[in-house]
Order: structure tokens, then sequence, then C-alpha cells
């Protein structure tokens, strides 16, 4: 099981649930194989470019605290610095997704920890779901929280909120995930769900796991809904009733 496979089994899901509805135009990234084509010469095509503008957002943000109209914050949560490749692509999403005047982006995970023996199939003790928005000194910090206050209500109805410290209230504001736009560099929404800890039983049974990704895809759709047009979150919910699993 890699976190990469259940990343993108999930967006496809939520990708066909979206695309029923002309009124929203829908792109990802990557599928389980590749980058989608687009992003894959954008890549090619703009990588000096994609670390040009990573510096003046950079320079941008330092020069904003030495004004003192922005306080550093610290991080809440511990997170894994990015291999610098990887960072400079999430930099270059952002960048691609402010060209594009792109509204939301949902960037989608599934945890872990550092802990021994994580390849031994040894159940870890955190588990549950948590939301990463923007901190709140940031421009996309409020339409974030809006948009992530739908998702997390729809999500923890059938899901725990994740216990492990500084993840508790469900809904974290991070100052340095390249995803949701550090140094204050994102114009759209931007989320990032962490949706379960990769070694928790429902992604380990081969007989629950689709239906339990199908239902976060699900979920997550029904709090776009609500933020969008809750009519149709509701109208949505009578139609698929049936999808729904008791997991609590």
């Amino acid at each position: 099981i890699t976190e990469r496979d259940l990343n993108v089994e999930v967006a496809e899901t939520l990708i066909s649930f979206l695309n029923r509805d002309p009124r929203y135009e829908v792109f990802t990234t990557r599928n389980k194989a590749a980058w989608s084509p687009e992003f894959a010469n954008y890549f090619k095509t703009g990588w000096d470019d994609i670390k040009e503008w990573q510096k003046a957002n950079r320079a941008e943000f330092n020069n904003l605290v030495k004004l003192g109209t922005v306080t550093p914050a610290p991080p809440i949560v511990y997170h894994n610095r990015a291999n610098p490749s990887v960072a400079l692509r999430l930099h270059g999403i952002n960048k691609w997704g402010n060209e594009n005047n792109i509204d939301i982006a949902v960037h989608i995970h599934f945890n872990d920890y550092p802990r021994k023996k994580p390849l031994a199939r040894v159940p870890g003790k955190y588990t549950g779901f948590a939301i990463y928005v923007p901190e709140q000194q940031y421009l996309n910090s409020a339409s974030t929280k809006a948009l992530a206050n739908t998702v997390y209500k729809r999500l923890g109805k059938y899901n725990p909120v994740s216990n492990i410290k500084g993840e508790r209230d469900g809904i974290v504001e991070e100052p340095d995930l390249i995803a949701i736009g550090s140094n204050n560099s994102v114009n759209a929404a931007s989320m990032l769900i962490e949706y379960a800890y990769i070694y928790e039983p429902q992604l380990n049974d081969p007989a629950v796991r689709p239906l339990y990704l199908k239902e976060l895809a699900y979920e997550t759709y029904l709090g776009l809904m609500d933020f969008f047009d809750p009519s149709v979150a509701v109208a949505e919910a009578k139609v698929f009733d049936t999808l729904t699993l008791p997991y609590k």
C-alpha cells in the first residue's frame, strides 16, 4: 500500500463526482503512473521560472516580516522537509494555479509519523483525519477556512479527528506547508487533507479499502458542495446515501 496510489484513487473518484456538474472545471496534477501532460510540460519548460518565482515570493515575504506587516508563526505540527525537487514542483503547482485563476486547490494525503519498524505492518498509536489551512495572516486563509469547515463537518460525521497533538481540533493553521501557500504565495483557497493514518485497518483490509476511499471522496465532494451550493449537497446526499459507511 502506497500513499501515492491511495491519493490518486481518492482524487479520481472526487473528480468523477465534480465532473457531473458542468459549472466546475477540474484539473488534477497526476495519475498513478505519471504527472498529467499539462503539468509535466509545465515543469519541463518552466523549471527556471518556477525557481525565480519561489525566490521572489520568499524575498517579498521576508520584506513584509522586516516591515512588521507579518509576524512569523511557528508550525503547530512537525513535518518532514520536502525533497528539493518535490518542493519545487509544489511551488510550480502553486504558480500554475495563480496563473490559471484556480479558485480552490485540494491536496489529498494520508498520514504517517516516524516510528520503529514502519514497514513491519505494525499499527501506530495515532489515528484520524485533519485538514491543514494557511496561517491566519495569509491572504487565502479566510476563504480556505470557510471551505475547510464544510469539508470537515462532512468527514467528521463518519471519521474520527486525528488524536496526535496539534491536530486534535481537526482544522490546523500552518505557515510553512508549500502546498497551501507558504510565504503567502497562493491566491486560491488551498487546503491539505490528511484523511487517515496509512496503517489504519480500513486501509489495510483489501475488501474494505475501495469502499472507504470512495466514501472519503464522496464526503469531500459533499463538503465542497456545502460551500458552493448547499442545495446541491442536500440533493446529492439523498441520491448517494447508499455509499455511506458506518465508520466512526
